[in-house]
């Protein structure tokens, strides 16, 4: 059955566009499709405003230490979205991408730093800055639960492999040992080709 944003003509048909980036996926990396995994998505809270979220379909990035995972999901948002000034009703489909990571982080939410970010920072510093990583800490917002673990994991590799994100537009959040990478915008090639070399990366580099 055809969603509301199909129906109102502002997207081609999820079917199509699917197929779309699994081919270009596989045209990239070793993909192999994995039996059902819980990836327990409720406890992120980048996905507290959505009334549910399944994935539809989930793929696995084989890499040199371990896998990763490109997510399709399926999402129904609590509140009406607008897209090209048009009000959207029905279900999201999204694309993330998701890595398990060897060291627990705690609880992290990284982000591009805005102009308002720096100018909160001045008043009540919030955020985890490396001294050591100026880049870094200039260009992203990195919000914790556990210094310590965080600091720990996010290691020169981690911070260098982020810093090369193509991705314009994204959120990661961390919890413990699970990341999740991605954001609200409809699925494209770009982006799923973007999510993809982010965690097969991060998951070759930082073992």
């Amino acid at each position: 059955m055809e969603s509301a944003i199909e129906n109102a003509g502002l997207l081609p048909p999820v079917s199509d566009q699917f197929g779309d980036i699994l081919g270009n996926l596989k045209s990239k990396f070793r993909i192999e499709q994995p039996g059902h995994i819980d990836f327990h998505l409720e406890q992120f809270s980048i996905f507290k405003d959505y009334l549910d979220i399944s994935v539809k379909q989930s793929y696995a990035i084989k890499n040199k230490n371990n896998d990763s995972y490109m997510l399709f999901t399926e999402c129904q948002p609590k509140h009406i979205t607008h897209h090209h000034g048009k009000a959207v009703t029905g279900p999201q489909y999204q694309t993330w991408a998701l890595a398990y990571l060897k060291h627990d982080f705690g609880r992290v939410l990284i982000r591009r730093e805005t102009l308002v970010d720096k100018i909160i920072e001045l008043i009540h510093p919030v955020e985890l800055d490396f001294a050591e990583d100026k880049a870094f800490s200039d260009t992203f917002y990195m919000l914790v639960s556990d210094r310590q673990k965080a600091i720990t994991g996010a290691d020169r590799n981690f911070r260098n492999v982020v810093m090369d994100i193509r991705l314009d537009d994204f959120v990661i959040e961390i919890v413990e040992h699970t990341l999740v990478i991605g954001n609200t915008h409809p699925i494209s090639v770009e982006k799923a080709l973007h999510l993809a070399e982010f965690v097969s990366r991060l998951c070759t580099t930082c073992d």
